[in-house]
């Protein structure tokens, strides 16, 4: 009995993740480049009991007992698919046409500053600085970088805004003047090996030299020549790709599969219970 409970408790602590992990699409169904999280399990070891050896029958299946110990989660993977567009008619929200290319953000890392995250969310608004700048930042007031990795900043008597082909923001002024803001825009060649950091933000691991890559395989920035690679609308946002119906039937099934792991728990506790008062 008390291999059932750890087996079945195994389980719980594992499946409670995946749980979590589709509760986090959900909530997030509604965020701006938003990519779903996809849960996998795989099975624990088995222990091999050789306990029939006088028996000669021939079987088709294997010789004795195989004790599974439960199911762990193997992998959390990311579907990076394209998700769909939102017109809003807004000319900070900009939106990429094309599934590997991000936004640079500079996410305030304590005492080291600020580090560089990508992020395909691309609401973007202007927060007062000082000497009557603005500085361009996201829904969640982070600086949006330039393509030399710098926060991007401009007076704040701004008429309108757009966008050239290249990626590049244009700003206008009442004056007819205009400036021009080359955004930092990050192409992915293997998003597999990103690090989830928070929400819809991904950055490079501590650790990718030691998989065996060098960061020009990992991401390319699209700077000179490669600028006309961008792909990119603005008065748009790309949606999240979650699907609700898939998540819930997703959620479905693992709260069911948590509710057997919990009912043998309990079985497993009378059962003990039934041994206890027979002795």
């Amino acid at each position: 009995m008390l291999r059932t409970m750890i087996t079945a408790t195994n389980t719980l602590g594992q499946l409670q993740n995946q749980i979590d992990t589709i509760s986090n699409n959900i909530a997030n169904s509604n965020t701006a480049g938003y990519k779903t999280k996809n849960a996998t399990f795989s099975e624990l070891l088995y222990q091999q009991y050789n306990n029939d050896q006088l028996d000669k029958t021939v079987r088709n299946s294997p010789v004795g007992i195989r004790y599974g110990v439960g199911a762990h989660l193997g992998q959390i993977s990311t579907n990076f698919s394209q998700g769909s567009f939102q017109k809003t008619d807004r000319d900070l929200d900009l939106a990429f046409t094309k599934e590997k290319q991000y936004f640079n953000i500079l996410m305030p890392d304590g005492e080291n500053g600020t580090r560089t995250v990508y992020s395909r969310q691309g609401d973007f608004y202007v927060s007062p600085v000082e000497n009557g700048r603005v500085m361009l930042v996201n829904g969640d007031g982070y600086a949006v970088a330039d393509s030399n990795g710098n926060a991007i900043t401009f007076p704040d008597n701004v008429e309108n805004f757009n966008l050239s082909s290249e990626g590049s923001l244009l700003v206008n002024y009442p004056d007819g003047q205009t400036s021009t803001f080359e955004l930092g825009i990050t192409q992915l060649e293997k998003p597999q090996v990103m690090e989830h950091v928070s929400n819809t933000y991904i950055a490079l691991p501590d650790n990718f030299n030691g998989m065996g890559y060098n960061q020009a395989d990992i991401l390319v920035d699209l700077q000179g020549a490669a600028r006309t690679e961008v792909g990119m609308m603005n008065r748009a946002l790309e949606s999240s790709n979650v699907d609700i119906s898939k998540e819930m039937t997703s959620l479905m099934q693992a709260q069911r599969s948590y509710q057997f792991s919990s009912r043998a728990i309990s079985i497993g506790d009378q059962m003990l219970g039934l041994i206890n008062g027979i002795r």
